[in-house]
């Protein structure tokens, strides 16, 4: 409480304020308070973000850097999609005699994505969008390229596993082999007449191995062959084998290159043990020293029929 002198009284008096007095007192205070407030705030709000808007500035920052990652990240796949798309077109399908994807058709892949990336304004994420949506369609026009080739692998793989390419008897058994292809002096009737194969001689019941893939269609006893196979093979090629002294396999069956088929003999028109092989391409006979591989080594040889022997057996 306030006190004042009164000199008329000679005393100390308590000071009265009146109602009136207090409430505009009251008011002028408020009132300088709040505009003293509003200064403070309208200053510190020019000068300063808020709180929460720092907050999201920093995180749009955070996520502008992010992207601009992701975008970076994405020209690297790109490029190194490219590096497969030229491996593709440059490399496996020249051996395998393809024509190269043109590039209005690995472009095929990229569009139909503009309304996609119409719909977004940030300019970072939708360049990032469009190159996602390019990086995923030349990775479809990819898959559909690599598909082709495997197909084209298999066909290939097929069509050369059923070319004649191995001599029907292994070196290390083979006595003797009569190159002779073409018209000579028959041993037995003693004229001239076509000879359309190759003579391997070699000791009775020496293994004889299919020169490639193929189906048995033929595997009985005919009077100049004697005990005969005949193998189609596809693709033109068929091989017979004849004057064996037994079978290994029957008509109808699917053998392999390398697979024993039958053994050395000497049935039908023969004067010794010995397996006479021809090979016949579109109907016509060729002479079967051209396809033989004989510069296989004996152990490569020995290689070959035991991994046609453990594919037959699951091994």
């Amino acid at each position: 409480m306030r006190y004042t002198y009164n000199s008329e009284t000679c005393r100390y008096e308590p000071v009265v304020i009146s109602p009136k007095q207090f409430f505009k007192r009251t008011f002028q205070f408020l009132g300088v308070s709040l505009l003293l407030g509003a200064g403070i705030l309208f200053y510190y709000n020019s000068q300063y973000d808020f709180l929460d808007e720092r907050i999201e500035h920093e995180k749009n920052e955070i996520l502008k850097l992010e992207w601009q990652t992701l975008y970076q990240h994405l020209n690297k796949i790109s490029a190194d999609l490219a590096k497969v798309e030229d491996t593709d077109d440059n490399n496996f399908r020249t051996i395998l005699e393809l024509e190269p994807l043109s590039q209005s058709i690995r472009d095929a892949g990229t569009g139909g994505h503009e309304k996609v990336s119409d719909q977004i304004s940030n300019p970072i994420i939708k360049n990032s969008a469009m190159l996602a949506n390019k990086i995923s369609g030349r990775i479809t026009i990819e898959q559909q390229s690599m598909q082709e080739l495997g197909e084209k692998l298999e066909e290939v793989q097929r069509e050369r596993a059923s070319r004649p390419a191995i001599q029907p008897i292994s070196n290390h058994n083979l006595i003797r082999l009569n190159t002779i292809f073409g018209l000579r002096l028959h041993p037995i009737f003693n004229y001239v007449r076509p000879h359309n194969g190759l003579d391997l001689t070699a000791a009775y019941g020496t293994p004889v191995y299919a020169s490639a893939d193929g189906q048995v269609v033929f595997a009985e006893p005919n009077t100049g062959y004697g005990n005969v196979i005949f193998i189609n093979h596809g693709y033109g090629f068929e091989t017979r084998y004849a004057h064996l002294s037994r079978y290994n396999v029957k008509k109808g069956e699917n053998v392999k290159r390398g697979q024993i088929i039958g053994f050395v003999g000497s049935t039908g028109t023969s004067t010794n043990n010995h397996l006479h092989y021809e090979v016949i391409y579109n109907g016509k006979y060729i002479n079967p020293i051209s396809f033989l591989h004989t510069d296989l080594t004996q152990e490569e040889y020995n290689k070959l029929i035991q991994h046609t022997h453990d594919s037959k057996t699951g091994r």
